[in-house]
């Protein structure tokens, strides 16, 4: 995957970029990633990249050129891999686990990182996507974008040791992910459930499914709304009603 990243802040990337799994996939060439600081495209003596709206209001806008002047130097030098171009923006459409899967599988990613008081409508024309991190506002995309992309690169194949841990993750499933524990079997008093140290792969299997239903039902009852449940997982619910009462 290649994933390009429009910012006047490059800097800001060199550690999270360059750190864990993300940096470990660039050291496989599983990911090739490259920062531009779309300042240096601008047209202007002085490099400015914002202007005062048309109209009049508050604050300063992106300028349309250096965005497009970039986003044209990026396809000359890849002018055959398929792009999706993200402009990070409150207004778009929320981020989320869907969204993050749809973007692995592409493989051409490029992020636009915004500032000031907002963008020059005609960039929206150069996007394929609109895309905000939640419903608040930050001082630039970089933090976005950065977390789109961590998202996002974890679900690349080989990326991860053990490739079942994104298939499993919260949300990915639908539910949030089920407790987890690791040695030792008592700690403080506290115990690990019976049920994960019997070796009953059946049991544990049930246990983990429950307690992921467990743990949705009682702190985002919301993304039960949203699940189609199999009879077994309804079975498991009502139980859990009733425990929970």
């Amino acid at each position: 995957m290649k994933i390009d990243v429009l910012t006047l802040f490059p800097r800001m990337f060199e550690g999270p970029l360059g750190e864990s799994i993300i940096g470990k996939a660039v050291e496989k060439d599983l990911l090739e990633i490259k920062v531009s600081n779309f300042r240096e495209f601008s047209d202007n003596k002085h490099q400015a990249v914002d202007d005062y709206p048309y109209g009049g209001g508050a604050g300063m806008l992106l300028k349309v050129q250096p965005i497009y002047d970039n986003l044209t130097a990026i396809q000359k030098e890849n002018p055959t891999t398929k792009k999706r171009v993200i402009l990070l923006d409150p207004a778009g459409k929320q981020f989320d686990q869907k969204m993050a899967e749809e973007f692995s599988n592409e493989e051409h990613l490029i992020f636009i990182c915004g500032h000031y008081e907002g963008y020059d409508e005609r960039i929206r024309s150069l996007v394929t996507d609109e895309v905000s991190l939640g419903d608040y506002v930050l001082t630039g995309g970089e933090l976005g974008a950065m977390v789109m992309i961590d998202a996002t690169v974890r679900l690349l194949p080989e990326v991860l040791g053990n490739q079942t841990s994104a298939q499993t993750d919260s949300y990915s499933t639908g539910l949030l992910e089920h407790p987890q524990y690791t040695r030792p079997a008592v700690f403080n008093d506290m115990e690990v459930p019976a049920v994960l140290t019997n070796g009953n792969h059946q049991l544990i299997a049930k246990w983990q499914l429950k307690e992921s239903l467990r743990r949705t039902y009682l702190r985002r009852p919301d993304m039960l709304a949203k699940l189609t449940l199999t009879d077994e997982m309804e079975k498991l619910l009502a139980e859990i009603k009733k425990e929970e009462a």
